[in-house]
């Protein structure tokens, strides 16, 4: 038979554990609060404010009211005026903009005998949440005051780049490299040096000459060839098992996943220090993870988030390489056109691996 006593008894001593382990009580509470937030304030379908560059080459009245009549209707931020529709997919490459107008030179005499559509709207992005929100111009009104020889059933015409299928998988794998990476380096590194503590081996590394900065960088190389065979394996499934396309330099995009791993793994050299168990450093591998996969840009549009956690997104590796990988994989563009990606990575990677030396060398004392 059981015996309640007994029963209570156990209770009582797991209660007094978890009341000890602050992480894991910290959870508790933590995970609820952090998701509710995240899922009530940040993760937003209704994009809105898309940043968009136009080519008018009517320069008519009724061009400019259209423009207007689309910037009023706040899904997007008519921006940036350029002279050819070259320039608009340059800025689309380089994911400057996710929307480009453009208007042709025989504008007004569209207008005048009722062909359609007046103009096109090319959408940069592959996120199928992105391309349905750009549907909201189509049907757009002629802007007020010009000529109309009939109602406008479709103003633009709709012309997806880079992924015209609309295929969820084209969108999906190119991020998932970053993804699995951050989720698989982080937890291995944020274990090294507590299993070299609890295998005994921590303090043998403390009587040799190495130095705190050393044995970090020693510990994160070997993880960065793992990164860069995970990465051959996710691109060569995505290829030939849901044909994605690799339209950019795979020289490139290897030598910004050596930069987002590196950057990745010091993230799990902070966990490291931090955690006194290897099931802490798991729960801590948890916590860093899932703001990062809510708010990078990879389940969710980044545009449609309010600019506070797009201000905390930028703080992610992830945030970064997502747009480095999709802009290479899916787009076509080089590395320098994305450099402007490259530089919070390395940021990021001098900033956590002089925190991670400080850390140990602290905990040494």
């Amino acid at each position: 038979m059981i015996a309640p006593r007994r029963v209570l008894a156990v209770a009582y001593k797991e209660f007094l554990h978890l009341r000890r382990d602050r992480l894991t009580a910290g959870m508790i509470a933590g995970i609820p609060l952090v998701l509710t937030l995240l899922f009530g304030f940040a993760i937003n379908q209704d994009i809105r404010h898309l940043r968009a560059g136009y080519v008018d080459l009517a320069n008519s009245q009724a061009s400019r009211a259209l423009l207007a009549d689309a910037n009023a209707s706040q899904v997007v931020d008519v921006l940036v005026s350029v002279v050819s529709i070259a320039q608009l997919d340059v800025m689309l490459r380089r994911g400057e903009i996710s929307v480009g107008i453009y208007i042709p030179a025989n504008f007004e005499q569209r207008l005048a005998h009722g062909r359609k559509p007046l103009a096109q709207l090319l959408i940069g992005g592959s996120d199928p949440i992105v391309l349905s929100s750009a549907r909201g111009l189509q049907s757009l009104p002629v802007p007020s005051g010009a000529a109309r020889q009939r109602q406008a059933n479709t103003t633009f015409e709709l012309r997806p780049l880079y992924n015209p299928e609309r295929r969820a998988a084209v969108f999906i794998v190119p991020g998932l490299t970053g993804v699995i990476l951050t989720l698989t380096l982080v937890l291995f590194t944020s274990i090294a040096i507590v299993r070299e503590r609890d295998q005994g081996n921590l303090e043998l590394l403390i009587t040799t000459p190495i130095t705190s900065l050393e044995l970090m960088l020693g510990k994160i190389l070997p993880y960065i060839g793992i990164g860069y065979i995970q990465v051959g394996i996710i691109l060569a499934l995505g290829h030939l098992l849901f044909d994605v396309p690799i339209r950019g330099s795979l020289i490139h995009l290897s030598m910004a996943v050596g930069v987002f791993v590196a950057a990745t793994l010091t993230l799990g050299l902070v966990i490291s220090t931090l955690a006194q168990t290897q099931f802490q450093a798991f729960q801590m591998t948890f916590i860093s993870f899932l703001p990062q996969l809510l708010l990078s840009g990879y389940m969710f549009p980044f545009e449609g988030m309010p600019r506070a956690a797009q201000y905390l997104a930028e703080v992610f590796p992830l945030t970064h390489f997502l747009r480095i990988a999709r802009g290479i994989i899916l787009r076509g563009a080089t590395l320098p056109e994305l450099a402007v990606e490259i530089w919070p990575l390395c940021m990021f990677f001098v900033v956590m691996l002089a925190v991670a030396v400080l850390r140990f060398r602290k905990r040494l004392d």
